[in-house]
């Protein structure tokens, strides 16, 4: 039993230049949008707010630059291996040419999770956004079917709204705002309650991506361009319309002393925080998963890898500074917090196209997660580690539509009943354990194979691929021990798996034929 048995690079490029089986349909332009509408969603939309509020303050701009930094080093590497092996599975794919089966494996069943749990995250913020949207214009979710199953939701009356600094109707229950409530002088048990039931929203936005990536690759596409066009035009909007709008006093201090307990504030905070906003640059990990699917990938992936990678970056840090220099930092930890910052600027009706623009970028970043899962799913079973039926293929969409359709129905019942603090942090520490094994794959592929034909190689790579595993690593080290534990949970029941099915069934280990 070879637990390192590897697939060559030479191997891989011949199966890509035969294997038709997906639609090779992008091309560049596609790809960057699809890295730009899997980046600007969740980071800017949310976590800007919770991650100033309880981690960084104003710093959180530095944690953007860390994880930015630590993004770069990582996609040099993947754009050498998009190029080189141009085919669906990413990091998967890439462990599997250079480390061996073990740990393609690893970070293939690392990637499903990542994926899964990063769309039901983000289908639930999807869900807030849309709720409050609706309810700007006169249209209410029934309170049941509104939020994460179990939640707690009260109704505010109009005239209580501003004794409280809450909105008009069903809001989120906490002890704090029942103690409001009571200090304006109205009985709490006298408002209606409502214990919701589950998510609908959020099942409903997948079930509508899910048909979108059954159709096929090119329309879901098509739809995620004109997306990324919304999102981007409205983020530009709020950084012209609200940077007139700075206070300086607001990013004083600008890292805040730390609290006495490591990742909440100080400079332990904005290595925290670099942790947590790494759930938000996955996206140029989900373009190198639609390798196998571009037109002209030795040329087009590196250029969306690193072209999407930097046109985010430069608007997180924008609007991150913005939003800490228009609210103060601790009144960020809102689940639409971009919105909260349009407002005390005075936007006006832009308020309520900040919240469009976000509904339209979660949107987006959902579509990019989901495509991003099926295509590891249909790699892992290509290669024989799961059943062959995962891997079938649409005869007339020519897409995996049953990991599609099964994907999509795992995510819509967690999305129903699972909260974001249920969903929340695994996507940050399986990006960086994705980015630490390409960071070490590219040099024991360096060595083992030097000679290879590289379109695009990695600059001092020597330099660049070590500062890449070892910023991820610094950064994996940064996150709470929960996170670590949840991991290390699915990790074993990945290994049992690998075990009893994907160590006998795997393609290398089938004799070959005479």
């Amino acid at each position: 039993m070879n637990l390192f048995r590897r697939k060559s690079v030479t191997d891989l490029q011949a199966e890509a230049l035969t294997d038709h089986s997906l639609k090779r349909a992008l091309g560049a332009v596609n790809l960057t949008a699809l890295g730009i509408g899997a980046i600007i969603g969740t980071g800017i939309f949310v976590l800007t707010g919770t991650v100033a509020a309880q981690n960084a303050g104003p710093a959180v701009v530095l944690s953007f630059v860390l994880a930015g930094v630590a993004s770069v080093f990582a996609a040099l590497c993947y754009s050498e291996f998009a190029s080189l092996v141009p085919m669906a599975g990413s990091a998967y794919t890439y462990g599997y040419a250079t480390l061996g089966e073990l740990f393609a494996w690893i970070i293939g069943w690392d990637l499903i999770l990542e994926y899964a749990v990063g769309a039901i995250t983000v289908a639930i913020g999807w869900s807030g956004y849309v709720v409050s949207f609706l309810h700007d214009f006169g249209i209410n979710i029934p309170p049941a079917l509104s939020a994460a199953r179990g939640t707690h939701l009260i109704d505010i009356p109009a005239a209580l709204a501003p004794l409280v600094s809450a909105k008009v109707g069903w809001i989120v229950s906490s002890a704090s705002l029942l103690d409001q409530i009571k200090a304006a002088g109205t009985d709490p048990t006298a408002l209606s309650h409502v214990t919701t039931i589950l998510n609908l929203p959020a099942v409903f936005i997948i079930f509508v991506v899910t048909t979108l990536l059954v159709v096929g690759i090119k329309e879901s596409a098509n739809f995620n361009n004109l997306i990324v066009l919304v999102k981007v035009a409205v983020v530009l909007l709020f950084i012209l319309g609200a940077a007139y709008a700075i206070k300086t006093a607001n990013w004083h201090p600008f890292i805040p002393a730390n609290t006495g307990q490591s990742g909440h504030f100080g400079w332990s905070g904005v290595m925290t925080g670099a942790g947590i906003v790494f759930f938000a640059y996955i996206g140029f990990d989900a373009v190198s998963t639609a390798a196998q699917e571009a037109k002209n990938p030795q040329r087009d992936m590196p250029i969306a890898i690193i072209g999407s990678l930097l046109v985010c970056t430069a608007l997180y840090i924008l609007v991150s500074a913005i939003a800490t220099g228009v609210v103060p930092y601790g009144l960020l930890d809102v689940p639409d917090p971009i919105a909260v910052a349009a407002d005390r600027a005075g936007m006006g009706w832009m308020g309520r196209l900040i919240k469009f623009g976000a509904i339209a970028g979660l949107s987006s970043v959902i579509l990019v997660m989901l495509l991003g899962q099926s295509r590891v799913f249909y790699s892992m079973a290509r290669d024989g580690l799961l059943p062959p039926f995962v891997s079938r293929v649409h005869p007339r969409f020519r897409t995996p539509w049953l990991t599609s359709i099964v994907t999509g129905i795992g995510v819509a019942i967690f999305s129903a009943i699972f909260s974001v603090r249920d969903a929340g942090s695994l996507c940050s520490i399986g990006t960086l354990l994705a980015f630490v094994i390409v960071s070490v794959g590219i040099l024991v592929l360096r060595v083992r194979e030097p000679n290879l034909p590289r379109k695009f190689k990695t600059p001092w790579v020597w330099f660049v691929a070590p500062a890449g595993a070892l910023s991820a690593l610094t950064l994996m080290a940064a996150l709470p021990w929960p996170t670590w534990r949840r991991l290390i949970v699915w990790f074993i029941i990945g290994i049992v798996i690998y075990f009893f099915y994907g160590v006998r069934r795997s393609n290398l280990a089938q004799p070959p034929r005479v």
